[in-house]
């Protein structure tokens, strides 16, 4: 028995995937993601023809790795998850994510979905591991355009961290994988805020507006001053400390944090979801 289920389950997940990435929506949200580092990467050649330094400044943040961009083409990697994370990405996974229940409904094929049978809860995680699957999809269509745009425009070779020391193209290369890695598992907890909307209403439209709504929310109350005593809690707040993996040593504090408060809200949100959708009327 368990066998066959497996494989059944498999195959849910296969034609999960199929279905999403075939989507001209999916197709379009990644061509939009491609599109921003080759629109960063051809404004810095632009900016820069004449000698003078691209906008930056200091410290560790993402928009600091502008300054680097024209001497290791390989900062534009890092350059450009700093500039997708706030919005693109967000919002290309909330869409994703609003429309996995409430998109089915809307449809009219979630009721055949679940008497295949799929169950509530397999189904549940099949949407969510689907949904994953993107968020790391998106993000390594950011960072190999990105690099891609990068090594075309701009020299590579060794590349000074934050720190000041310096490190081998290889090394190099590894660590924009892992941080490649580090903001796509950023995502998972607005991956399952999304997942939690969409089983609130039948509108894929609506859970979609709504999950994108909220992050914008949220972000501009990371923004505010008097509010900081709550910041820390929100899911946006430590996304930007993928930086620290440019440090040498790398300092581990804000990405464990990241990493942590994601996992929770994971929790949250994926447990809301699942007690929402499995007492849930299904009528379409």
């Amino acid at each position: 028995m368990r066998t066959p289920r497996a494989l059944w389950t498999f195959g849910l997940l296969r034609s999960e995937l199929v279905t999403t990435f075939r989507r001209w929506r999916t197709i379009a949200l990644l061509g939009v993601l491609a599109a921003v580092p080759v629109l960063i990467g051809v404004a810095i050649k632009i900016e820069t023809r004449d000698g003078s330094s691209p906008g930056g400044g200091g410290g560790g943040g993402g928009p600091a790795f502008i300054a680097q961009v024209t001497n290791n083409g390989l900062f534009l990697v890092f350059t450009a998850l700093a500039a997708t994370l706030p919005f693109f990405l967000p919002m290309a996974i909330g869409v994703v994510a609003g429309d996995a229940i409430a998109g089915e409904a809307n449809a009219g094929t979630l009721r055949y979905l679940l008497v295949a049978p799929a169950g509530r809860t397999r189904l549940l995680l099949t949407k969510y591991a689907t949904t994953m699957t993107f968020c790391l999809v998106a993000t390594v269509v950011v960072a190999v355009s990105a690099l891609a745009v990068g090594a075309l425009l701009f020299p590579l070779g060794e590349l000074t961290t934050i720190s000041g020391t310096r490190i081998s193209l290889a090394e190099g290369l590894g660590r924009a994988f892992l941080i490649a890695l580090v903001v796509a598992a950023s995502l998972i907890g607005v991956a399952a805020l999304g997942l939690f909307v969409s089983t609130l209403t039948n509108s894929g439209i609506a859970a979609m507006a709504t999950t994108v709504g909220l992050l914008i929310t949220i972000q501009i109350l990371d923004q505010i001053p008097q509010l900081h005593a709550l910041q820390p809690y929100f899911f946006s707040h430590y996304w930007l400390s993928f930086a620290d993996l440019m440090r040498d040593p790398v300092y581990w504090d804000d990405l464990v944090r990241d990493l942590g408060l994601q996992g929770l809200y994971a929790v949250v949100f994926g447990s809301a979801a699942w007690a929402r959708f499995t007492a849930k009327d299904i009528t379409a």
